[in-house]
């Protein structure tokens, strides 16, 4: 096809539409002192999402991951930290993100050096080469790598293994560890095409590993090993179970809620046909735990699973775009509280499907669903969210978001697989792979 270049008789139309145009003129005095989402605010649309629920679960009070990228193990732990705290008869608890964050960290840089020497025979600018360098180890996550960091490390309360200014802030600590992993990447291909033995490598590979550890435990502190879990209930009463370890800590307080949990997700796309399940080459965290694992479902089946999860009372974690239609001080999410096309003029139309194809949306943020609200025929009209944004944003952290907008941008969710019904039975089959930069795994950039 021929291109072709603009020219000036066309220039010459199009600004006679313009000033000929009086929304266009309208929009032009709008946009010159104020923002676009403020422009484009719809009153009416913002109105309808009321922090008003038939089906509600009371949580703990909101978390803040704070400058980092931890959505996902903030979420998780807010999963799990309610079942502790009900069977505890906590008013106030917290898990520890950052030790599981610390644990993440080190699995992942294994995870990445083994992902570079099973490539090594590739050129560095082959892309699933090119995405295994460009991805590197940073704060973002799945489930099951969740799952997986859980299973292997435990998990201890917050007050035994508390933030620090890296935990919490963790754009150079990243950067520094990823500089790291890229010359440890050009040492082992290196290695690899000098024609080092296993042995040779497998040594350098573990003073590799030495090196990241100590630099770990310097942004976290050294993970305990064994702690006292010291609480006051609502009663006022005190409690301390000495000699707590990690993972017995994990065991007796959560017991086998994990192992019941799966992944669920709605991707319309060709690709990823529904009621199939899916993993992500070269996406996970802890070589030789589990894989990431998706059931594809059609929304209606997707909102099924999760409501029934929710009248159970049971929250749930799930992953979303919340770059789009966001209202942040009043906390909500709704397509319908903006008027972009109005205001814009564009054409602004863009299916879910075409979304995820042209790379328009993804998931790029983890919360926790606690409660939804049910018209009179049992269908669902807005969602409450539970935040890890503090609780300066939103109705104390507490977000809402339409069904119309958990439509085009909610995209996974975990949820026991007794909720799934005659879903279930799905979950057995054997995945198909998808591509290392598939949608489906952006969370975890």
């Amino acid at each position: 096809m021929n291109q072709t270049p603009i020219t000036e008789s066309q220039l010459q139309s199009w600004s006679e539409h313009f000033n000929g145009c009086p929304q266009r003129r309208l929009a032009e005095l709008a946009l010159a002192k104020a923002a676009l989402n403020d422009a484009a605010y719809v009153s009416k649309g913002a109105y309808a999402m009321r922090q008003k629920f038939s089906v509600e679960i009371e949580t703990l009070e909101v978390t803040n991951q704070q400058a980092s990228g931890r959505c996902w193990l903030f979420a998780a732990t807010n999963v799990l930290r309610e079942k502790i705290a009900k069977d505890k008869n906590l008013e106030k608890f917290e898990l520890s993100q950052s030790y599981l964050a610390f644990w993440d960290k080190f699995e992942r840089a294994n995870y990445f050096l083994e992902s570079i020497l099973e490539t090594a025979s590739l050129p560095a600018d082959d892309r699933v080469v090119a995405h295994i360098l460009t991805t590197g180890v940073h704060d973002g996550g799945q489930w099951d790598m969740f799952v997986n960091i859980v299973e292997k490390y435990g998990i201890v309360p917050k007050d035994v293994y508390d933030e620090t200014y890296q935990s919490s802030h963790t754009g150079m600590m990243n950067s520094i560890l990823n500089r790291s992993l890229k010359a440890a990447a050009v040492k082992l291909r290196g290695m690899v095409a000098a024609g080092a033995s296993e042995a040779e490598i497998g040594k350098a590979k573990g003073e590799i590993l030495d090196k990241v550890y100590g630099f770990l435990c310097s942004c976290y502190g050294e993970p305990p090993k064994t702690f006292d879990f010291e609480y006051v209930d609502k009663d006022k009463a005190y409690h301390i179970e000495r000699g707590c370890t990690p993972l017995g800590f994990y065991r007796d307080n959560i017991g086998d809620m994990l192992a019941k949990t799966v992944s669920i997700i709605n991707a319309p796309t060709a690709d990823k046909p529904y009621r199939k399940t899916f993993t992500v080459r070269f996406l996970g965290n802890v070589i030789g735990g589990k894989p990431v694992k998706h059931l594809n479902l059609p929304m209606e089946d997707f909102k099924k699973a999760i409501i029934a999860q929710l009248q159970a009372g049971k929250v749930v974690w799930f992953g979303s775009d919340v770059g789009k239609f966001g209202e942040r001080v009043g906390g909500i999410w709704d397509d319908g509280t903006f008027n972009f096309e109005l205001l814009t003029g564009l054409d602004l139309d863009i299916s879910k499907e075409d979304s995820l194809n042209y790379w328009f949306s993804a998931m790029n943020h983890a919360m926790v669903i606690t409660g939804v609200n049910l018209d009179e025929n049992g269908n669902p009209t807005r969602w409450k969210i539970e935040n890890s944004w503090g609780e300066k944003s939103g109705e104390k952290g507490f977000y809402v978001c339409s069904d119309s907008w958990f439509d085009q941008y909610v995209y996974q969710a975990a949820v026991e697989i007794e909720y799934l019904g005659e879903l279930a039975s799905l979950w057995a089959q054997e995945p198909v792979e998808l591509d290392p930069w598939d949608p489906m795994g952006t969370l975890a950039d």
